[in-house]
């Protein structure tokens, strides 16, 4: 028997085999796909994809998911390591001048964000050392003190913010808070040049 022969009764007898099989009808059957709950992993993957997307389009790097509450009459008060307790106490006393002040009293959060972004990038733009941002104590917001909560978060995160506390009475209290910021190069220069 040749090839040929072969192949002809091999297809003899699958047409065999398939003599009484019915093509399928053309019913489509729903499949249910259920999904769990993201992991926590999952959920912080996707966080930093949209971080780094954000981060490529917008160069504010100030967060705007949830941060700490504090309350509307709470002191807010940090410094970075290296700030001297001295320079820390004149601050929190009120003893420098404010250079220029930024007012984010019924503004929403996405436009207090922007809004201190700028305010910080000019200040340092011209060599500015003390600054003050009034915040408002947010008593009848809700959930209360929620731009101020945002500002101390803010803040912290900021590496041109070397230290902030709540202003004194006369300036705002625990409405606004002043802020130190880095020297520049050329302001470190010249206190080398007029210490040395």
């Amino acid at each position: 028997m040749n090839d040929d022969q072969r192949d002809r009764n091999g297809d003899d007898a699958f047409r065999d085999a398939m003599s009484d099989v019915q093509p399928l009808r053309n019913q489509r059957s729903e499949v249910e796909r259920t999904r769990g709950d993201p992991t926590p992993a999952q959920l912080q993957r996707r966080q930093a994809a949209v971080d780094d997307h954000r981060d490529a389009v917008d160069p504010n790097n100030l967060h705007q998911g949830e941060v700490a509450l504090v309350g509307p009459r709470d002191e807010l008060s940090w410094k970075k390591d290296g700030v001297q307790i001295g320079v820390f106490r004149k601050l929190r006393l009120g003893k420098y001048e404010v250079d220029a002040e930024l007012d984010l009293h019924r503004l929403t959060v996405s436009q207090a964000r922007e809004a201190v972004f700028k305010f910080l990038k000019a200040s340092r733009a011209k060599d500015l050392r003390t600054v003050l941002i009034a915040h408002g104590r947010g008593e009848r917001s809700d959930p209360p003190a929620r731009i101020k909560s945002y500002v101390a978060h803010w803040l912290r995160q900021t590496p041109e913010v070397i230290a902030f506390h709540s202003a004194p009475p006369n300036r705002g209290g625990t409405g606004a808070v002043c802020l130190l910021l880095k020297k520049s190069p050329q302001q470190r220069e010249d206190n080398r040049e007029r210490f040395s």
